[in-house]
């Protein structure tokens, strides 16, 4: 019975001693275990800054020539000779291209013998007139008939100059399509000629960018294949939105001095069509939207505090800040959705 009583009493002295340890834990002296204050959230962060930012639209695009003709006859007759070689360059004026003209020039010399004999009797009968010999109604028919031969004369020279086929402006000329004693029709392509020290641009852009483009403005486009970004200045713009696109045609001139550029060819197009000097940016994952607009958390005194912005322009990482933020804020770009108002932060690493 002794032994039992003394076991109990080291039992109960144990709980005593285990009641005092909780009570203890209870009473804040092991804060660890009672689950104490957060340690701060380590997170990335940016220092706003300033620079200058364009904002760009991109487009796709066409290369075309400067100047472009298909050389084609005007008259059905007969090829006599080929002046050019393929590929080659000729100069505006130069002889491409020589038809028949044998039955142009005996109709000519015909009319020109007519007009010459028609021409002497108007002078016998104006001197026949002079002297009531002839009435004036037959000096009228007479000078009538004169008139009617030059007009003859000239429609023939006319006919005689389109034998002759010339090129309109310098360029390139490109494949023939005939060869010499081919008969040929209007309908004859015979080859086309191109202009290629300059080439124009043609692409497109959304009729929300209508008002940003004017003449005179700046582009680069690229081609595939080549590392070479290209300059080109926008010279006309068509008046009318497409009403099937809601697009707006856009026309650039570009250099072609290389000689790389052809006609033809797809243009990866960028256009700058707003630019922002000395702009406060900051990475676009830092914008969190909210329902009436948009946040970024900014590190103070070691808290998150939450601010409302507006942005402006952006480009391809960073977007530009009109107000809320100021240049050297530190602003959250991870972890965006584990702080809350005033929590405490840590500043991890600073992104670049």
């Amino acid at each position: 019975m002794r032994y039992t009583k003394a076991f109990i009493v080291f039992i109960s002295n144990i709980l005593l001693l285990i009641l005092a340890v909780s009570c203890g834990s209870s009473d804040g002296k092991n804060p660890a275990k009672a689950g104490g204050n957060r340690p701060p959230t380590a997170i990335n962060a940016f220092i706003a800054r300033t620079q200058n930012i364009t904002s760009t639209v991109n487009a796709s695009g066409s290369l075309l020539a400067n100047e472009e003709v298909e050389i084609r006859p005007e008259l059905q007759l007969r090829v006599m000779n080929l002046y050019f070689e393929e590929g080659s360059n000729v100069a505006k004026g130069q002889l491409l291209v020589k038809l028949d003209d044998a039955d142009i020039t005996a109709q000519l010399k015909k009319v020109q013998a007519q007009q010459a004999l028609t021409q002497k009797n108007v002078d016998r009968l104006a001197e026949l007139l002079k002297i009531n010999g002839v009435s004036k109604q037959e000096y009228d028919a007479a000078q009538t008939q004169q008139k009617s031969y030059d007009a003859d004369i000239e429609a023939l020279k006319n006919q005689l100059r389109k034998t002759e086929i010339r090129a309109p402006f310098s360029g390139q000329i490109g494949l023939r399509n005939i060869s010499e004693g081919a008969y040929v029709t209007p309908q004859t392509l015979i080859a086309t000629l191109q202009q290629l020290n300059t080439l124009k641009v043609d692409f497109a852009i959304p009729e929300k960018y209508a008002q940003s483009i004017k003449n005179n403005s700046r582009l680069q486009f690229t081609i595939d294949g080549f590392t070479d970004t290209f300059n080109a200045t926008v010279f006309a713009i068509e008046p009318k939105i497409d009403v099937t696109t809601r697009n707006i045609r856009v026309r650039a001139r570009t250099q072609n001095t290389s000689g790389k550029l052809l006609p033809g060819m797809f243009a990866n197009v960028s256009l700058g069509i707003a630019s922002h000097q000395n702009a406060v940016m900051v990475p676009t994952q830092a914008i969190m939207p909210i329902a009436r607009g948009k946040q970024v958390i900014v590190v103070k005194g070691g808290k998150a505090t939450y601010v409302t912005v507006e942005t402006g322009l952006r480009d391809a990482d960073l977007v530009e800040i009109i107000k809320g933020v100021q240049a050297g804020d530190t602003v959250v770009t991870t972890g965006l959705m584990q702080l809350k108002p005033n929590g405490d932060v840590r500043v991890a690493k600073i992104v670049k």
